[in-house]
């Protein structure tokens, strides 16, 4: 791809770059050379643990203890950061380079209001008065499409969904106008909806602002919507590099091919349910939360979050719960396996409303029942080794005695890929791996109803296609129906058999995984398919921008 004039020079130059953890045998990144033009935007592309996030941390000298630059240079308008002390770089972070943060909770303080901590670089790298470093606050909080900018400006970030707060971090960092953006997987956790408004602002201030950006990401349909050149890392070095229809579309190397390979793709649709009487039946839910109070015995009217809600899910059907963050689909997972109290309304498991049967019966359907957490880290007993916790759920079964239970658990292992893992311990695996975990754990039991929810959400592109080929390999192998709540519509059009879409408690539409993706009937769900980065979409536009 022939470079513009205006690129000849370049902004950032990362020449040989090398890092290691001090004492440790292998660099974390090793020999890594790429180029960042004025305006540009820029992929960096690779799995978890390919060393993205520690050369952008390298960039701005922020390594985390331990771990030392060895070698290599980074230029930024002519002058080499790795040779710059604390002091000197005061001046270069922020207005020079400003980063993004894949979670803004954790990089907004929360003990400090919103106003005070945006305020907080103005106050450092300017000479504005109180009143213009509030003026500038307020219009930049506007820009970013924060509806009540006063309110949030005294508000603190708990207050805040995930898409507000990553809306906040960017008007942040986008006050002091850096020439060159680092934005770390900016949009993992949020939904299809927010991570386009995300990165369309992203995309709209830094035009506005000329500013460069270095999206670190492993969503390779963002780079297709997005991004101009991409860079392709594997184990801290750098394996391929050039225009975007060139990586997505004709990759070059082994590691790339996989990565595109790994992009989720519709597979044919299954034969409809044969069963005269779905296994799951939810008519009319209802599920309410109290209301916050509003003075010292008074409380708001409860805020419903789940409405009237009308389901059927058959044995061995996948059905997947789609809609944006706060649209009720977790809540209504956890109604139906009765791990949230409902209001009103039937849930018939096998004919049998379990909403008003006795505990015996509860307890049954509970045995017959299983859920995968999104977050498997904070599932996972910490303290048990991998084994003990697959077979933890045996405990219920009196037919199995210890050494069963034992080979159940290793058989169930077998089945998710982990054979040689049950003495470890949960720290010791990889996100992957610990969702296949959680998995093997629900699934121990051979149970005929799960519910995942979001059980792919956190994972990079090449272990999220091996979970959902592990989930739908499993159902074909047990027939367990499936309840899968995402808001990833790449990874429903690979797994699902019907769609249902949620917005604000209630199902809006719902059908056949082909009816619902080819032909949808209501605005929301037309908005949540324009929203997601589908891959054959994002190559076809990549390819017909250049």
């Amino acid at each position: 791809m022939k470079m513009p004039e205006q690129f000849i020079r370049p902004m950032l130059s990362v020449q040989q770059l090398r890092l290691e953890v001090r004492g440790g045998t292998q660099p974390l990144v090793d020999d890594l050379s790429f180029d960042v033009y004025p305006g540009e935007f820029l992929a960096v592309v690779g799995e978890s643990g390919s060393g993205k996030t520690m050369a952008a941390r390298a960039i701005l000298q922020l390594l985390p203890p331990g771990i030392a630059q060895t070698g290599g240079q980074i230029v930024f308008d002519g002058e080499d950061l790795s040779t710059c002390d604390p002091k000197a770089m005061r001046p270069i972070r922020g207005p020079g380079i400003g980063m993004v943060f894949q979670e803004p909770m954790v990089s907004l303080n929360p003990v400090h209001r919103i106003g005070e901590q945006m305020a907080e670089g103005l106050r450092m790298h300017t000479k504005l008065s109180a009143p213009e470093i509030r003026t500038h606050c307020l219009d930049m909080l506007r820009r970013v499409q924060i509806a009540d900018p006063e309110r949030c400006m005294n508000a603190y970030p708990h207050e805040f969904s995930s898409g507000m707060r990553q809306r906040i971090m960017l008007a942040s960092v986008m006050l002091l106008k850096p020439r060159l953006l680092l934005a770390d997987e900016p949009t993992t956790a949020l939904d299809t909806l927010s991570q386009r408004e995300v990165l369309d602002l992203m995309v709209g201030l830094a035009r506005d602002q000329g500013t460069a950006v270095l999206l670190i990401t492993h969503n390779l349909g963002l780079v297709g919507r997005y991004a101009q050149r991409a860079i392709v890392m594997e184990k801290g070095r750098l394996v391929e590099t050039g225009g975007v229809p060139d990586i997505l579309i004709a990759p070059q190397q082994a590691y790339t091919r996989k990565l595109v390979d790994a992009l989720p793709r519709r597979q044919p649709a299954k034969a409809a349910a044969s069963a005269p009487q779905p296994l799951v039946q939810v008519r009319g839910l209802c599920v309410s939360y109290p209301g916050k109070r509003a003075g010292l015995f008074k409380h708001h009217a409860p805020q419903r979050v789940v409405d009237e809600i009308d389901l059927d899910i058959h044995a061995g059907e996948m059905v997947a719960l789609v809609g944006g963050s706060g649209s009720g689909k977790t809540t209504l997972g956890r109604a139906i396996l009765r791990l949230v109290d409902s209001q009103s309304g039937q849930i018939l498991f096998r004919g049998e409303d379990v909403r008003s049967v006795d505990r015996a019966a509860l307890h049954r359907f509970r045995l017959a029942c299983q859920l995968v957490f999104q977050d498997p880290f904070s599932s996972l007993d910490p303290r048990m080794r991998v084994r003990d916790i697959v077979a933890e759920p045996l405990r219920h079964l009196p037919a199995l005695d210890a050494a069963a239970a034992v080979r159940r658990a290793d058989e169930t292992l077998d089945e998710v890929g982990l054979a040689q893992f049950g003495g470890r311990f949960p720290h010791e695996l990889s996100g992957g791996q610990r969702q296949r975990v959680a998995i093997a754990r629900a699934l121990v039991r051979r149970p005929a109803f799960v519910v995942g929810d979001e059980p792919v959400s956190a994972l990079d592109m090449t272990i999220q296609a091996q979970v959902l080929q592990l989930f739908q390999s499993l159902q074909a192998h047990h027939g367990f129906a499936c309840l899968f709540i995402s808001h990833d519509l790449a990874a429903v059009e690979q797994i699902a058999d019907r769609v249902l879409v949620m917005k604000r408690g209630r199902i809006v539409e719902q059908g056949t995984r082909d009816a619902v993706f080819d032909a949808p009937r209501h605005d929301y769900t037309r908005a949540l398919l324009e929203a997601t980065p589908r891959p054959l979409a994002s190559l076809t536009s990549a390819l017909s921008s250049f």
